[in-house]
């Protein structure tokens, strides 16, 4: 689905695909993240995702113009979870929304593994 953003000049179909993308990049710069994460249904297992393939860690849902995500993602070892929760959907929810002008309802985190993040 897309959202749709009406102006004076026409309407703007936003996808629901760069809306994933944006929000995969401003996931894996907030503190904690070591990145986004997929789970392959062949193996079973989770793997961290390549910086150009971010979108499929990121679930978009948007209904009358309000988009809600659900962000698949790493943590890095020894961080307060729940800390890196709220810096994170604080974080997408702002930027989401000044970037495609919609409304962000609701921004789920799913930890799928953590990493140990070499120094």
């Amino acid at each position: 689905m897309k959202g749709r953003i009406s102006s004076e000049y026409g309407e703007i179909l936003v996808d629901s695909d760069v809306i994933a993308t944006y929000t995969g990049s401003v996931a894996v710069s907030c503190f904690g993240i070591v990145g986004m994460a997929a789970y392959s249904m062949k193996d079973g297992l989770v793997h961290l995702l390549r910086r150009d393939s971010l979108k499929y860690g990121i679930n978009v849902r948007i209904d009358n113009n309000r988009i809600s995500l659900t962000i698949h993602c790493i943590v890095a070892y020894g961080v307060s979870i729940l800390t890196v929760y709220e810096n994170l959907s604080e974080a997408v929810r702002y930027k989401v929304e000044q970037f495609t002008g919609l409304n962000v309802d609701r921004v789920d985190v799913v930890v799928e593994g953590i990493r140990v993040i070499d120094e």
